[in-house]
């Protein structure tokens, strides 16, 4: 399956991408069973996506193996109390009426994208707001030993 200019546009837009400069979803879908069925396929892409940091655009190369299992009769859900348990297995969906591989390739897309774009020269600084005449907390004060440091370093300076 390869979308027409108009599709991959519709699809670009919906998941928030700058440009979608290919895309392709190629495989089968074959009994699993008397009812199930199963969908193996291949998703490759290229995608471009604005940076986190400096919102450059960032391209990116998705080349991934995409496999959906469709069961008529979806596993009990694990309740307790107002919680539902997430089934381990996550290739699996219920069967409806139809299958629809330009669906499972769009969410396919949807899953492999990065989170966090970054260009590969974004740096970002780190801004430190403080009371006058406080030190600013910095990422490092939050880390795990910060507070032992800190300790430490009062002990020297008291010394």
């Amino acid at each position: 399956m390869h979308p027409d200019a108009a599709t991959m546009q519709a699809i670009a837009q919906e998941l928030g991408l700058t440009g979608l400069r290919k895309l392709s979803f190629a495989g089968s879908i074959r009994a699993e069973g008397k009812r199930d069925w199963r969908l193996d396929a291949r998703l490759g892409a290229t995608v471009v996506q604005p940076c986190v940091v400096t919102l450059a655009p960032v391209t990116t190369r998705i080349d991934e193996d995409v496999t959906r299992r469709y069961l008529a009769h979806m596993p009990e859900e694990d309740v307790t109390g107002d919680e539902i348990e997430m089934p381990e297995d996550d290739t699996i969906d219920p069967l409806g009426d139809v299958i629809d591989a330009g669906a499972a390739m769009v969410e396919a897309l949807a899953l492999a994208l990065p989170v966090y774009p970054r260009a590969e020269d974004a740096a970002l600084d780190q801004a430190q707001f403080a009371e006058p005449g406080k030190e600013p907390m910095r990422d490092e004060d939050t880390r795990p030993f910060a507070a032992l440091r800190s300790l430490r370093d009062k002990l020297d300076r008291d010394e």
